[in-house]
């Protein structure tokens, strides 16, 4: 008889650690699929010949993102039909999986920050002109202090972030 108990105490004690193995591996397998700042592909749509897109597509692969690059014939057409307004205008623009748009020389810091936790209703980000500093528009020392605004799908726009001086960066 005290064998019996045994046995069935063993059997019961592997059906609930198999139970909870099975509760806890429906739990984390949300995460383990979840998207890291090392899984982010951004389609970048920009002027073949432009060097200083080129310069933060580079400042972007440096900090962990990637690119897949588009040189569309009618490139102000695309960025009309994202919804990107002609003062959020630059001279590239960056779409993540989600659909949220990157528009010019916004630093990597910025675009992780909005990824951790998109605004609602937000569009995305962007550094309207071309700043002299900014990722891709290095020139020496010179910098031009700029803001980074975020753009909502509503057409209104705030300031996100202002960028002051190269460390800001």
């Amino acid at each position: 008889m005290n064998f019996d108990f045994i046995k069935i105490h063993n059997v019961l004690r592997q059906r609930f650690f198999a139970a909870l193995l099975g509760f806890i591996s429906v739990l984390v397998a949300p995460m383990l699929n979840a998207q890291s700042i090392d899984d982010v592909v951004l389609n970048v749509y920009k002027s073949e010949t432009c060097g200083c897109c080129v310069g933060w597509i580079n400042h972007m692969d440096e900090h962990n993102y990637h690119s897949t690059i588009f040189h569309p014939a009618d490139l102000e057409g695309v960025k009309e039909k994202l919804g990107i307004k002609p003062e959020w205008a630059s001279c590239h623009t960056a779409v993540s999986a989600e659909g949220f748009l990157f528009e010019g020389h916004i630093p990597a810091k910025f675009i992780d920050q909005f990824l951790a936790n998109p605004p609602e209703n937000a569009l995305g980000l962007t550094v309207p002109g071309m700043p002299i500093g900014g990722p891709g528009m290095e020139m020496g020392d010179r910098f031009t202090p700029y803001d980074v605004l975020l753009m909502n799908q509503d057409g209104s726009s705030s300031i996100f972030a202002s960028v002051r001086s190269a460390a800001d960066q």
